[in-house]
This record gives structure tokens, C-alpha cells and sequence, in this order.
């Protein structure tokens, strides 16, 4: 599962398409999704503009649930395989890159694999003057890991959006006066 038919100046990395997703065909199309349209401040028109986001998962099929524990994670070959062939594509025309969730922070950003997701995403700030921002994942069962980090909301969600805004501007010129 994966949006990316042409060169687009924002590039999300999730971890693999769930259950709901699987079925629909479309990335993103549950709860999480909403959630993280919200964080970044666009809406589902923008999202799904293949001119505006490239989406692709750490895996990029549904790789099925364990009972009592949600979903499996991503097939370890998938990434490997697939994106150095979707970054060659991407790459000339990216402005940032959002990598959501444990699997995609350590795929895209090795050198962190083994410290916390939150202690990364923290740190943000870092990343972003290299045009990454690492986020955890906007699953509904994270609701106590951001309410024990109000900086997310507080800090982080501000400059994702402006990130955001500032990324489809540079892009689209006509744009650069709408958030």
C-alpha cells in the first residue's frame, strides 16, 4: 500500500498498513489518519494529493494482527527492497520527510534504533533543520503517550504544521500566503 505516482515535496513513512486500510485500498484511512492529518494541519483533499504527499509504509502490505496485541510489524525485507527504488524517484523533488512510528524511525533514521521513540521524537528540533520529522504513531491506543508528553501538542504539532505549510509552499507559489 503506497501513494506515490509523481514527485511530491512532503514524503510520510508509516510502519504497515493495518487491517481497515488493507481493505479500503487507501492509506491511512482510519482513525490514525485522522489523527495525523490534524498534527500536520491538512486536510483529507491535501493528503491524498499525490502532488503534495508521497506515502509509503516501513511495509507495504498488511502483514496481520496478534490477537491481544495488534498489528504485526512490517516484513524486515520490505523496506530494503522497495524504497531505495522510491527515494530515486522522490528525491529531487523532496522538502521533508515524516517518518511515524518505531519501524519507520528506525528504517529512515538508524543511528536511533535503539534509544525510546519519545526520547527522538523530543528531539525534533535536531531533526527538522535536516527536513525530518520523526513522530510516534497517532494509533488511538497512544492516547496516555501524548498526554505524558503535553510538548507534542504544545511544541512539536506548531512547527510540524508550519513545516508542513512551508514544505507545499515551496512547492506551489500560489500557495504561500494560505497556511
Amino acid at each position: 500500500m503506497f501513494q506515490v505516482t509523481e514527485p511530491a515535496p512532503i514524503l510520510l513513512v508509516g510502519q504497515a498498513p493495518g487491517r481497515r486500510v488493507h481493505e479500503t485500498g487507501i492509506p491511512w484511512n482510519d482513525p490514525s489518519g485522522e489523527r495525523l492529518r490534524e498534527w500536520l494541519g491538512v486536510d483529507r483533499a491535501a493528503f491524498y494529493d499525490p502532488t503534495k504527499f508521497a506515502i509509503l509504509g516501513t511495509g507495504l502490505c498488511c502483514p496481520g494482527t496478534d490477537p491481544g496485541k495488534g498489528d504485526r510489524p512490517p516484513l524486515p525485507r520490505c523496506a530494503p527492497t522497495w524504497h531505495p527504488r522510491f527515494l530515486v524517484f522522490l528525491e529531487p523533488a523532496l522538502r521533508l520527510r515524516l517518518f511515524v512510528g518505531a519501524y519507520s524511525i528506525a528504517y529512515h533514521l538508524p543511528e536511533e534504533r535503539r534509544r525510546p521513540v519519545g526520547e527522538v521524537v523530543r528531539e525534533f528540533r535536531r531533526f527538522l533543520a535536516r527536513g525530518i520529522v520523526p513522530l510516534p504513531h497517532p494509533s488511538p491506543r497512544n492516547r496516555r503517550w501524548l498526554r505524558d508528553r503535553p510538548w507534542f501538542d504544545a511544541e512539536l504539532v506548531p512547527e510540524l504544521r508550519l513545516a508542513v505549510a512551508n514544505a507545499l509552499a515551496a512547492t506551489h507559489p500560489s500557495r504561500r500566503d494560505k497556511p
